[in-house]
Formats: structure tokens, sequence, C-alpha cells
């Protein structure tokens, strides 16, 4: 893999966990009525399941997207790639949460009043919402990120992902010497 495909993938996860950590506040402000809350474990406003999940997102549903798949004249691509979203960040959120409470003792989230969860761990509103947001990334933020990485100075870009880089990996580095109190627990 050559170092502008590894800067590309870098600057899509940090765009998707920058995102992510935005849903995330504005559900805790308009859907949970819990008000301005990081919702994340790091100090940074990124949440890096999201990330992880932009990319997984991109590399599985990409295909999907380029290659128009039809019913007889109707193209079924975009509900294709809507179900595939929720069945794979429902999975994620699943193993994301189980990968938590073995690494923090505890997840982040709690689905457990939602109508037909498992666990507290997943729920179909959340399913939902995840595959709105995977069609979000796939034919928005995949073609814009790309786009702006093309047009603007190459030395800039990479001067940005190295800044970028930088910070994310001291938050990184850095957080388990502040404590887990990232649930007031």
């Amino acid at each position: 893999m050559q170092l502008k495909q590894i800067r590309n993938i870098f600057l899509m996860f940090m765009t998707c966990a920058l995102l992510g950590w935005i849903y995330e506040v504005l559900v805790g402000i308009f859907e949970t009525h819990m008000g301005y809350v990081n919702r994340g474990f790091l100090f940074g406003p990124y949440l890096p399941i999201y990330g992880f999940g932009g990319i997984i997102l991109i590399a599985l549903l990409l295909p999907i997207r380029n290659k128009k798949i039809y019913v007889g004249s109707f193209s079924v691509s975009f509900i294709l790639v809507f179900l595939a979203t929720m069945l794979i960040t429902t999975i994620l959120e699943l193993i994301g949460s189980y990968f938590m409470e073995f690494i923090m003792g505890d997840w982040l989230w709690d689905y457990s009043t939602y109508f037909c969860n498992f666990e507290g761990r997943i729920a179909l509103w959340s399913s939902v919402k995840f595959g709105l947001g995977g069609l979000i990334i796939i034919y928005i933020i995949e073609p814009a990120v790309y786009f702006c990485i093309q047009k603007l100075n190459e030395r800039a870009v990479n001067i940005f992902t190295i800044i970028l880089a930088i910070i994310f990996t001291i938050d990184l580095l850095f957080r388990p010497f502040f404590g887990s109190n990232f649930l007031g627990k």
C-alpha cells in the first residue's frame, strides 16, 4: 500500500470519527435530552468506532455503489447499501460494546429502553439511523473527502495529516493516564 493510500484512509477515518462524534453529541442534545456531553472516551472531538465503521463501510460497499444493480428497470443499489450498512454497523456496534466492556468495564451507550434491543447493546432504531448514516458516508462524505484531497495542495494535505496524526496519537497514548471516568462511574 502506498503512503498516499494510507494518508487518504487515515483522513477518511478521522472524518468519519469526527462526524460520528458530532452525531453523538446531537443525539445527546436532541434525542436523549442529556445536553452537551463529550460522548467519546478520548479528549478530542472524534469517536474511533465511527472511523473504523466508516472505513469498513467504504471498503465493503463502494463496489455496490459503483455497480448499478437492477431488479427489472429499478436500481436497487441504494437500498442494498442501506440494508448492508444496517447489518454491518449493527454487528460492529455489538462487537464494539463487548470490546469496550472488556477494556474499560462498560460501554458508552445503553439501548435497554429501546424497542427491539439486545442486552441494551444494539437496537432496531439505532440500526436504522446507522443505515441512513451509511448512505451519507457512501454517497456524500466519501466522494467529498476525496474531491478535497485531489483539489487541495498535496503538501498542505500531507502537513495537515501529520499534525492530525500526532494529535490523535497523543490523545490515544495519554488518555489512560487520566483515568477512565468516561461515564461518570
